[in-house]
C-alpha cells in the first residue's frame, strides 16, 4: 500500500518516519526547501532519551504529484489546511483516503466538500514532539497513538486496510467505532488545557497553583464539556479522568503545543481549537466566556504577529 504523509513536522514527521522504519512504502509531501533538506540529511528525530535517529524518507512536492496512493496521511498545523488540500488534490485517486491527524472538527468538513464522504477519515493524534530550529523532530515526552476511522458507512478504502497500513510501527494505532466521539473528547481536552496556559501564559501546574487557579481552569474544562454535549458528543468518563488528573494537576508543567507556539512567536492554531469551539457554543446557545476571552487573547497575538507596530507608543 502506497501512504502519503502530507506534512513532515512534528506530527507528520514523527508518524510518517516510524512508518518508514516499520517498512512502509511513504512519500513525504513537502514544500520544496524541506524537500532538499530532507533529501540532504534525512528526518532526524532526537528521541526523549537523548538519542538522535537518521531515517533516509522520499520526499515529493506537489508538482510531482499522481494519483497512485492509497492512503493520504494528512498532518499539518490548520492554518496550513488550505494550502495542503489544494497540494495534495492531484494525489487522490477515487479508491484513496485521506485520513487527517489535525485537532477540532472543522477541517472534516473541508475534506468532504472536496473529496466527499467516502474518501475522507476522521482521526486523532497523541504524541509529545516539537520541531528544532534545525528542522528535527525532537520528542519531548513518551506518547504515540494514532486513532482512525470512516466518517461514512461505504469508505472507498476499509478500515481493517487502513489499520494494516497504520499498526505495527513503534507507536500504538487502533481504528475507532465512533470517530467522531474520538475527535471530540480530544478537542475538549485540548481546547481547555491549551486556553487556559495560553490565557495565562504559564503551564497548567503554575495556574492551579495560583489563587483561583483550579476553579479558572475547571471552569475553563466545564465550558467545553457543555458545548460538546450539547453538539451530542458528550465526553465520557475516560477524558473526564484525564482532565481531573491534568488540567486539574498543581505540580506538572504541562502545557500544549498552541502555548509553546504562542510563547516562541510562531502562529497559532487559536481560531481552529478555541475560536470553533466558541463559534458551535455560540450557535447551540452554551455561553463560553473563559473560552471566547482566550480566543480574544490569542486573536490578538495574532493580529500582532501579522501587523507588527511600527512603533511602540508609551504613555506617561
Amino acid at each position: 500500500m502506497r501512504i502519503l504523509v502530507v506534512g513532515a513536522g512534528a506530527v507528520g514527521g514523527y508518524f510518517g518516519a516510524r512508518l518508514v522504519q516499520a517498512g512502509r512504502d511513504v512519500d513525504f509531501l513537502v514544500r520544496p526547501p524541506r524537500a532538499e533538506l530532507l533529501r540532504e540529511r534525512g528526518l532526524n528525530l532526537r528521541t526523549v532519551d537523548g538519542a538522535t535517529e537518521r531515517i533516509p524518507v522520499r520526499p515529493v512536492t506537489a508538482d510531482l504529484l499522481r494519483p497512485e496512493y492509497d492512503l493520504v496521511v494528512l498532518a499539518v498545523k490548520s492554518y496550513g489546511l488550505e494550502g495542503a488540500v489544494a497540494d495534495l488534490t492531484p494525489a487522490m485517486s477515487p479508491n484513496t483516503v485521506v485520513v487527517p491527524f489535525l485537532n477540532g472538527m472543522r477541517h472534516l468538513d473541508v475534506l468532504v466538500d472536496r473529496f466527499g464522504l467516502d474518501r475522507v477519515y476522521g482521526g486523532v493524534s497523541m504524541v509529545m514532539t516539537r520541531l528544532g530550529d534545525s528542522g528535527e523532530i525532537i520528542e519531548v515526552g513518551k506518547m504515540g497513538e494514532l486513532v482512525y476511522g470512516p466518517v461514512s458507512r461505504t469508505p472507498v478504502l476499509a478500515p481493517e486496510q487502513v489499520h494494516k497500513a497504520l499498526h505495527g510501527a513503534a507507536f500504538t494505532a487502533r481504528t475507532a467505532e465512533d470517530i467522531r466521539q474520538e475527535m471530540w473528547d480530544k478537542w475538549v481536552f485540548l481546547a481547555s488545557l491549551g486556553a487556559a496556559t495560553c490565557l495565562m501564559r504559564a503551564p497548567i501546574g503554575r495556574v492551579n497553583r495560583a489563587p483561583g487557579g483550579s476553579e479558572f481552569s475547571a471552569a475553563m474544562f466545564a465550558e467545553a464539556m457543555a458545548v460538546a454535549t450539547a453538539a451530542g458528543y458528550p465526553p465520557g468518563e475516560r477524558i473526564r479522568a484525564l482532565a481531573d488528573r491534568i488540567i486539574g494537576d498543581t505540580e506538572r508543567e504541562t502545557s500544549t503545543s498552541m502555548y509553546w507556539d504562542l510563547t516562541h512567536d510562531n502562529p497559532v492554531e487559536g481560531d481552529h481549537i478555541v475560536g470553533d469551539l466558541v463559534a458551535r457554543g455560540r450557535e447551540l446557545g452554551v455561553p463560553t466566556p473563559l473560552l471566547s476571552l482566550a480566543h480574544t487573547h490569542l486573536s490578538v497575538y495574532t493580529a500582532g504577529r501579522e501587523n507588527p507596530p511600527a512603533t511602540a507608543p508609551v504613555t506617561p
